[in-house]
């Protein structure tokens, strides 16, 4: 008479266990996503020590940024396809083993060349981790509803990395060399390494597509043109080698999606754009990304180089912004219930570009205060705003599609990355090469460090005497600041499309 009250205890027990276990395999697969995050903040920190340390051009400070979301924006889809043919979990461990031997490589980069190739390798293996992990929950949840927390939690994860990029960056930075940020990857990855095969099951797609090769090379070829067409034009004016590369871009692009729509199983479905909220709402990400990747760039040089904060004070500046980023996100669920994304996202996005437009009336000329305060003010709309958005890319497109869904919208904020910096870096480093004074007697090689970047200036600044140094470090922070300004209006604009977007192309959105 007993055996059923023994069945039920040990079914009871079992779910138990089997319920921590998957607990414990989201805490696993939740390091390569605060990895990816906290990466993509903490390098604009060590900015400086890169430029002072390696003396890149700025076009090279540019590309060491650019290659590696441009990499990754490139192979998500495809690297998702890859997971669904080979394994998931496999492909998972390929790129972690893979990121953290090349993030040692990074650390010890004896060139700028060499370090430019590191970040390529590592956006090559990073585009294997973030698709795995997504696929990898869906098979470890099988319950619908713990399945929807685990996702919550899992993308909550980017925005606490960000959050934790500057703390951390700043730590490292005041106590090693600039070389422990790449070095941070090894302590994440060697838990998930010895984890994922003891926790995780293996998933794939039981009918896969054919993966695709010239649709991979097209994506690159697409990317890879327009993003140094537009550094170019923005650098030189325009001119034949730009236009000539960025149609190349352009022509690639539009044989990648002709492709699509011939292959019985495309790797991006293109029908997922006929859909106004769907498109819209991946252009709002995108332009939202570029604006805050694009401010990050030129606000933490200018709270380290300019206001001479050292880099984990610096970081303290811009947490606050990236907290309440966090907090918009989540405390905008219930007003998205009552009010129209059409409506809500729009306003969102307004409060972020006037905090954008404080920094360009001030024309650089901030204090830390302000910018803590304004980039409170970008984090508050853009959170919100992508909170929004993210739900409609989700929801506009059949059950069927999500996953292709999930991998167009990580693709548009790596793609948001690399213009971010693409754009407004390439900007103000136009017009700090412009407005830059450089005193007399100075030797070629110094003169064309100082010309470049404000970082090489602060280097040069060190080798001359008290009079010399004082002067080339006030011209080189002004010009510095003037870019500052310029930038700023141009991230004012996209904030402001991004809001005209989300009103016309959400308007019958629910």
């Amino acid at each position: 008479m007993s055996t059923p009250t023994v069945n039920t205890t040990a079914s009871t027990a079992v779910q138990s266990t089997r319920s921590k276990r998957q607990w414990v395999a989201l805490a696993v697969l939740m390091l390569p996503v605060l990895l990816i995050s906290i990466d993509n903040t903490v390098l604009n920190f060590a900015l400086p020590a890169i430029s002072e340390a390696l003396q890149p051009t700025g076009t090279q400070l540019l590309w060491m940024i650019d290659i590696y979301p441009l990499m990754l924006a490139g192979l998500l889809v495809s690297m998702g396809s890859l997971g669904d043919r080979i394994g998931r979990r496999k492909l998972l461990l390929i790129g972690s083993a893979g990121f953290g031997i090349v993030s040692v490589a990074a650390a010890f980069a004896p060139s700028i060349e060499w370090l430019i190739a590191a970040r390529a390798m590592l956006g090559f293996f990073g585009a294997m981790l973030m698709p795995s992990t997504l696929s990898l929950l869906r098979s470890v949840f099988t319950d619908r509803d713990q399945r929807r927390l685990a996702v919550a939690i899992w993308a909550s994860g980017f925005a606490a990395g960000s959050a934790l990029g500057p703390i951390v960056g700043g730590m490292l930075l005041e106590n090693f060399s600039w070389g422990s940020v790449f070095l941070l990857a090894v302590p994440l990855l060697v838990p998930l390494m010895i984890l994922v095969p003891i926790l995780v099951p293996e998933s794939r797609d039981p009918h896969p597509g054919k993966i695709d090769v010239p649709s991979i090379l097209l994506s690159l070829v697409t990317m890879l043109p327009i993003v140094f067409g537009i550094k170019h034009i923005a650098e030189s004016g325009f001119d034949v080698l730009g236009v000539v590369v960025i149609l190349i871009g352009v022509t690639a692009g539009v044989l990648f999606v002709r492709r699509q729509y011939r292959l019985e199983t495309p790797m991006l479905d293109p029908e997922l754009f006929r859909r106004g909220a769907f498109s819209g709402a991946v252009l709002i990400n995108l332009l939202s990304v570029v604006a805050l990747v694009g401010g990050l760039f030129f606000v933490s040089q200018h709270l380290q180089l300019v206001l001479g904060l050292s880099p984990m004070t610096a970081g303290f500046v811009l947490v606050p912004g990236l907290v309440i980023m966090i907090i918009a996100g989540l405390a905008v669920v219930p007003v998205a219930k009552r009010v129209r994304p059409s409506r809500l996202v729009p306003a969102a996005l307004l409060i972020s570009a006037g905090g954008y437009a404080a920094i360009a009336l001030s024309g650089g000329h901030i204090s830390a205060l302000g910018i803590a305060i304004t980039f409170s003010a970008l984090g508050l709309g853009i959170g919100a705003a992508e909170t929004v958005s993210n739900e409609l890319i989700l929801t506009n497109v059949p059950a069927d599609k999500a996953g292709a869904a999930s991998a167009v919208s990580e693709t548009a904020y790596e793609l948001g990355a690399v213009l971010g910096t693409a754009i407004l870096g390439t900007i103000l480093t136009a017009s700090y090469r412009a407005a830059v004074e450089l005193p007399q007697g100075l030797s070629d090689v110094q003169q064309a460090a100082a010309g470049e970047t404000l970082g090489g200036a602060v280097a040069v600044a060190a080798q001359l005497p008290a009079d010399a140094a004082a002067a080339l470090l006030d011209s080189a922070r002004l010009a510095f600041d003037s870019g500052v300004g310029l930038a700023a209006w141009i991230g004012t604009a996209l904030v402001l499309a991004a809001a005209v977007i989300g009103l016309t192309t959400l308007r019958n959105a629910r």
